[in-house]
């Protein structure tokens, strides 16, 4: 469902962006977009609001894997009270951070893939967010002969790659004596 009167909820953002670049000192320039035309090598990523932040203090918001970054993106998802399942519809970057960070996912995906293939075992990546999972998911998803799951909770919740007929070894079950 796309968002309802995107153009106030850009307003919405520039408000938000204001006060953080203003009353946070941070010395940035922003763009807003929506509607934004997006390369094909970006098929993943559809937003109807796109955020590009520029300037002396891009390097702050990038540290810790562009925590500040996200956390920015975020408040602004939260602002706009959209739902989970369409937190993809607004998208912040900084010196084209994003699509680094697709290549860097990519790469990681196709390592793991040939990990997976050779050992025959699966492969766990660290956790991540919903949207680097689903950019690992995608980029995994023409390999016929793996599987990609989510697992965890929260924070925690990271992304296997499984061989396609992968059947786990048997646990032994545990008995307790009455």
């Amino acid at each position: 469902m796309p968002i309802p009167d995107k153009v106030a909820a850009a307003n919405k953002i520039n408000d938000l962006l204001r006060g953080v670049v203003t009353h946070g000192g941070l010395r940035l320039k922003y763009r807003i977009t929506v509607d934004p035309p997006l390369p094909e090598e970006r098929d993943w990523e559809r937003p109807e609001i796109l955020v590009e932040l520029s300037g002396p203090d891009s390097t702050l918001l990038l540290e810790r894997g562009g925590e500040l970054l996200r956390a920015i993106e975020l408040l602004a998802i939260e602002m706009l009270r959209l739902p989970g399942n369409e937190h993809e519809k607004i998208c912040f970057d900084c010196m084209n951070q994003r699509a680094l960070r697709l290549q860097e996912l990519q790469m990681a995906a196709g390592v793991a893939a040939e990990r997976v293939r050779k050992t025959g075992m699966p492969y766990e990546f660290a956790p991540m967010s919903s949207r680097e999972r689903r950019m690992v998911h995608l980029a995994l998803r023409d390999h016929a002969d793996l599987h990609t799951e989510s697992q965890g909770e929260g924070p925690r919740r990271c992304l296997v790659v499984y061989p396609k007929n992968y059947k786990p070894a048997a646990k032994p079950v545990r008995k307790t004596i009455p």
